[in-house]
């Protein structure tokens, strides 16, 4: 009797379960396709000094844009990717809070603890200290 629950239920699995997902991503790349098409056959072709020059927010451009830059805007620029991705964490606990009882809390208070240390090492390694 017990044997029914261990048998695979082919229906679950198959492949015709994914045809609605393959149909909408090959009409979304067709359609996609065809405005990119569409607006390339029936757009403007203007091909003045003005428009092939480069645009920098109405500011003449000046000197070598390959010139190297500090590295430091970079690195800041990748501390706030990560400590904003972490932030976003909290939202699904603060959603389900009660559902998730004191077990999520400590979850939560070692994520925090976790999420500190990081920001911690940061500052301890002068990441953010931008006088030289």
């Amino acid at each position: 009797m017990h044997w029914f629950f261990l048998q695979a239920n082919p229906a679950v699995n198959s492949s015709v379960n994914y045809l609605p997902i393959v149909l909408q991503l090959f009409f979304a790349m067709l359609f996609v396709g065809a405005m990119m098409g569409i607006t390339h056959l029936l757009g403007p072709k203007r091909k003045t000094s003005d428009k092939l020059e480069n645009f920098e927010s109405g500011i003449e451009s000046v000197g070598n844009a390959r010139q190297p830059m500090a590295i430091k805007y970079f690195l800041v620029a990748i501390l706030f990717v990560l400590f904003d991705v972490e932030v976003i964490f909290f939202y699904p606990y603060a959603v389900n809070f009660r559902a998730l009882g004191w077990n999520g809390f400590i979850a939560v208070v070692l994520f925090v603890a976790f999420f500190l240390a990081g920001f911690i090492y940061i500052i301890k390694k002068g990441a953010l200290h931008w006088e030289d």
